[in-house]
């Protein structure tokens, strides 16, 4: 029997606010990712170049150092993990993603160049997600062990809320500009 206050939309997950609010659980999971990546290219709106780059901690936490680490990470996790088995590649790195140079935006690099890897890396894990199953099974270059997709999926949902937290404090130091998503 079917709830007539139940729209086709919210069956299907495309809600108005995009949150599959009665979707499978790959649809769920997909876009909770969605929605921290979205809040961490919210966090550079309206700051310049210097105010992204600034350290704002002892370790030299930035907004833009954040999202190449997330970039990084993304193509890591999703593309070089499962991406042979949906033609995707692994983009060329111009920095050793093993040591501390994914966390900083060196002077060499744009502003641009780094937000753009990141929509990169995000297209590139969408084609994986869209394409393997959550049962699917990868191995990192980096692990001993094969890891699902539902377990990547889960784990970079943790990374990027955790990094868009940081982000959430730094943008805060920066301009006072607080929030967790843009409303309207």
């Amino acid at each position: 029997m079917t709830n007539p206050e139940v729209t086709n939309a919210e069956v299907t997950g495309d809600a108005a606010d995009g949150m599959p609010y009665r979707g499978d659980e790959k649809a769920t999971l997909r876009a909770s990712l969605d929605r921290h990546q979205d809040a961490v290219l919210w966090k550079l709106e309206g700051l310049d170049d210097e105010e992204l780059r600034r350290p704002m901690t002892p370790s030299g936490t930035s907004l833009l150092g954040l999202v190449k680490h997330l970039a990084s990470v993304e193509y890591g996790w999703f593309v070089e993990t499962f991406g042979a088995e949906v033609g995707a590649e692994v983009e060329e790195l111009w920095f050793d993603p093993t040591t501390d140079q994914d966390m900083r935006a060196d002077q060499g690099e744009t502003t641009a160049q780094i937000v753009e890897f990141y929509g990169r890396a995000r297209t590139a894990a969408d084609r994986v997600i869209a394409e393997v199953p959550l049962t699917g099974l990868g191995r990192p270059s980096w692990r001993d062990h094969d890891v699902s997709l539902r377990w990547v999926l889960v784990h970079m949902i943790e990374e990027t809320a955790r990094h868009a937290g940081h982000m959430d404090v730094v943008r805060e130091l920066i301009d006072g500009a607080t929030g967790d998503h843009r409303r309207g």
